[in-house]
C-alpha cells in the first residue's frame, strides 16, 4: 500500500521559514518523480516544485528563489525547505510521487498559514 505524509507546516509570520517533509512508502521511491502542489481555499490546484528521479529540479515562478526542493532517496523523503514566505503562499501542500506507468499517488496534505 501507498503512503505519503506530509509533515512540517504550520503558523509562520510573514519573511519566515517552513520546511516540509513527506516520507513515502510502498514505492521504490528512488524511481519516482516527487513534486509538491499547493491548493489554496477556492483556488485551483497549483505545481509549486519538482523534482525527477534524476534530481533535475523545477519550480513555479512564484516560488522560485525562495523555495528548494531536495529528496533523499536513503530516508525514501522529498523535502520543501520555504523562506522569505509571503500571505499568499498560504494553502493545504500535498507531495505527489508518479511515474509514466505508475501513480499519482498523494498525501492527505500539510496546512500552511502565513500570517502576522
Amino acid at each position: 500500500q501507498v503512503q505519503l505524509v506530509e509533515s512540517g507546516g504550520g503558523l509562520v509570520q510573514p519573511g519566515g521559514s517552513l520546511r516540509l517533509s513527506c516520507a513515502a512508502s510502498g514505492i521504490i521511491f528512488r524511481i519516482y518523480d516527487m513534486a509538491w502542489y499547493r491548493q489554496a481555499p477556492g483556488e485551483q490546484r497549483e505545481l509549486v516544485a519538482a523534482i525527477t528521479a534524476g534530481s533535475s529540479t523545477h519550480y513555479a515562478d512564484s516560488v522560485k528563489g525562495r523555495f528548494t526542493i531536495s529528496r533523499d532517496n536513503a530516508k525514501n523523503t522529498v523535502y520543501l525547505q520555504m523562506s522569505s514566505l509571503k500571505p499568499e503562499d498560504t494553502a493545504v501542500y500535498h507531495c505527489d510521487a508518479r511515474t509514466s506507468y505508475s501513480g499519482p499517488y498523494w498525501g492527505q496534505g500539510t496546512q500552511v498559514t502565513v500570517s502576522s
